[in-house]
């Protein structure tokens, strides 16, 4: 799973980034030269933390989330181009929006999240529109001086005619409703704004926990009536929260009121937002936590671990890990009757413990 952070210019994505990933980051123009920011995390889940202290496992395998941010050139108008690039191939977008305010950080407007929220979709929006121009005049070269009797344009040039209106009136195709055959022909293009989005308002210290701001009001009615998730993260904090061991990083959010770390928030939520869930499998040599689609059933998640184990199914042995962890040893569980043996239809639910019984 790959997330893009894209914002306007001192919105903070960058310092987010850092504390998302726990790692130093390159801000300002001057982290345009160098590449692309990204890593892969680590996604924090204390069923997982819980399973390994009782497993004690040699190897420990967490479910992870690729975070970008960045671009890959020296000049800006280019490194604009390839972070683009990077975006495209993301599965969600986090959209970034300032609403913290700092003597460092000059501004020329008042702060209004909802209004750079507009800004940065209009921003997605015309890159798109770009996207199909280009496409458009490609079909067109490839089918110039091609006979008559070669029939109509295709279903993808049709689409891409569609869409062209549907932005040119400043709508994200994600509001423009297509037949599954329409957005098959069009799905190599990743159109920008068609990808899941969460807001992140970049809140300052002083408005920690970032509850009931009423700077966020328009921002978060907005998101309301859209179905879009918000969620307001002081970036500079958890930078130096990103920095301390695990029992520092606790006291450290309780003194500013934080009951979770916004990094834990975040993750959960692009989750949430894509379909994903965990299930785990667990033993003296590894306890893993695998991701699959919300809906999927037994076969797939064996699939998911090794392909041998789909092909040759005949049961999952199943147990949610709180029944386990409330059991507390994996043979009391055992006594309880807390295991069931489920075939394949069966749908897979967020935290399962699984052990695939297979033959080849």
């Amino acid at each position: 799973m790959k997330v893009a952070l894209v914002g306007l210019p001192q919105s903070g994505k960058t310092t987010l980034f850092g504390a998302l990933t726990r790692q130093p980051v390159r801000t300002g123009a001057a982290g345009y030269g160098a590449g692309p920011n990204q890593a892969v995390v680590e996604v924090p889940d204390a069923r997982m933390d819980a399973l390994v202290r009782m497993y004690q496992p040699r190897k420990i395998a967490q479910a992870a989330v690729e975070f970008v941010d960045g671009a890959a050139a020296a000049d800006r108008r280019a490194a604009e181009a390839g972070f683009l690039q990077d975006a495209r191939s993301s599965d969600a977008l986090v959209h970034v929006v300032a609403a913290f305010e700092n003597a460092a950080v000059p501004r020329d407007k008042p702060l209004d999240p909802l209004r750079d929220l507009r800004a940065l979709d209009a921003e997605l929006i015309l890159a798109d529109l770009a996207l199909v121009e280009t496409r458009l005049e490609r079909l067109e070269k490839q089918t110039r001086g091609k006979p008559k009797s070669a029939g109509a344009p295709g279903i993808e040039r049709d689409t891409l005619l569609t869409i062209q209106k549907h932005l040119e009136r400043e709508l994200p195709v994600q509001a423009l409703e297509i037949s599954p055959s329409e957005e098959e022909s069009v799905r190599h293009l990743s159109f920008l704004s068609s990808k899941p989005v969460v807001v992140v308002p970049n809140i300052g210290e002083g408005d920690l926990p970032g509850e009931r701001m009423p700077l966020l009001t328009g921002l978060e009615e907005w998101a309301a009536r859209a179905g879009t998730p918000v969620v307001p993260i002081c970036a500079a904090a958890e930078l130096e929260v990103a920095q301390l061991g695990p029992e520092e990083e606790a006291d450290f959010l309780s003194a500013l009121g934080i009951a979770e770390s916004g990094r834990t928030r975040l993750i959960r939520t692009v989750y949430d937002l894509l379909g994903f869930i965990s299930f785990f499998t667990v033993g003296e040599d590894e306890v893993k936590a695998w991701t699959i689609r919300r809906g999927d059933n037994a076969v797939t998640a064996a699939g998911k671990i090794h392909s041998d184990l789909a092909r040759g199914f005949i049961r999952a042995e199943v147990i949610p890990s709180a029944a386990l962890l409330e059991a507390g040893d994996p043979r009391v569980a055992k006594e309880r009757g807390l295991f069931r043996l489920e075939q394949k239809p069966y749908v897979v639910a967020d935290g399962d413990v699984l052990n695939i019984r297979f033959s080849v």
